[in-house]
């Protein structure tokens, strides 16, 4: 087996079979492995490692994001848009949600669904996963390469018009694009962020990675050991990307559920996937949904404001290098935005 190095290239046990391996001894290793429902698991595995419970709290939101549901508060009436890789568009997780998918330009030898897309529109809308369960899902599969954005602003364009079509009460609020946008020597940059301000006109808020909230404050992941409970907030630690940043490079961020997810899979319709290291790419749909339940309890909610709270309602977490981190508060949000302009 492969030497304990992160789990985006080494402890990669997606649809592998493992049953003829001894795993008795390997609790920290596999506690730090993508695995997926193909996954074929040996007899011999250390009686901590409950696939079960890693993958129940991997499906939860956390931070009491379903309590919120249980109040009917699930983004019902708000659309949301997301533009990412080809989709697997009947996947239990989402199909229901769906209301419309569409590709620009794709390459036909790049047409399969891939797992980011299954990922990203889980983690927004997915009836188990998803943070948002009530929206409604618009997605564009576009080409999604860094080297060349045009087709990026092309879908947001294709947003805006799609959303002129509907009616006042089923508006699409926000698209999620899970791509950071700073670098100014990409491609057609200033065609997308200029999108995004025709977006930003027609009442859709886009949200991407390097996103920032009220006060400068920017979004970066947050971590959880996959057998803690995601609701309680001592489960978390920093990301598994960022443990060795600086603290200065954090301390001014809002973090968010980011690693140990179980998300929709992209090979078949009712397969999930385990994935211990998420990424930024996690983070975009997650804060996207958290929007989408704003804009239903206040639908006259801007972006701005929408910032603002999230920064002023954070919570203060102390990790174990004895230092303090803000991590999102959704009830506490839910609450402030229910509180403007009424």
């Amino acid at each position: 087996m492969p030497e304990n190095g992160g789990t985006e290239f080494f402890h990669d046990l997606r649809s592998r079979d493992l049953s003829s391996i001894d795993l008795t001894d390997k609790l920290d290793y596999l506690l730090t492995a993508d695995f997926d429902d193909d996954t074929v698991w040996p007899d011999s595995l250390p009686k901590e490692f409950d696939i079960d419970k890693i993958k129940e709290y991997g499906m939860d939101p956390g931070l009491g994001v379903r309590k919120l549901h249980e109040k009917g508060i699930t983004g019902k009436g708000v659309g949301i848009a997301i533009i990412d890789q080809p989709l697997l568009v009947n996947h239990e997780e989402y199909r229901d949600q769906l209301k419309l998918y569409e590709q620009i330009h794709i390459l036909k030898d790049d047409n399969t669904a891939r797992m980011h897309g299954s990922a990203v529109a889980s983690i927004a809308v997915g009836k188990n996963v998803g943070v948002a369960p009530g929206s409604d899902l618009y997605y564009i599969a576009a080409d999604f390469y860094r080297e060349n954005l045009y087709w990026v602003a092309e879908a947001i364009d294709r947003i805006i018009e799609i959303n002129k079509t509907l009616p006042e009460n089923k508006k699409i609020r926000v698209i999620s694009i899970s791509m950071g946008l700073s670098d100014s020597e990409l491609k057609n940059v200033d065609l997308v962020k200029e999108a995004m301000k025709r977006a930003k006109d027609e009442g859709i808020y886009t949200i991407v990675v390097g996103t920032k909230v009220g006060g400068g404050y920017g979004l970066v992941g947050a971590g959880r050991n996959p057998l803690d409970d995601p609701n309680d907030l001592d489960s978390y630690t920093k990301g598994y990307f960022w443990r060795d940043a600086s603290y200065t490079v954090i301390k001014y961020n809002i973090l968010v559920p980011m690693d140990c997810r179980c998300v929709a899979s992209s090979t078949e319709k009712n397969k999930y996937v385990f994935y211990y290291s998420g990424g930024m790419s996690w983070v975009v749909p997650y804060v996207a949904g958290m929007y989408a339940l704003c804009c239903q309890v206040n639908p006259n909610i801007t972006p701005g404001e929408f910032a603002k709270a999230v920064q002023r309602t954070a919570s203060k977490v102390i990790f174990d290098d004895g230092k303090e981190y803000n991590i999102l508060n959704p009830e506490a949000l839910i609450n402030r935005i229910k509180e403007i302009n009424n």
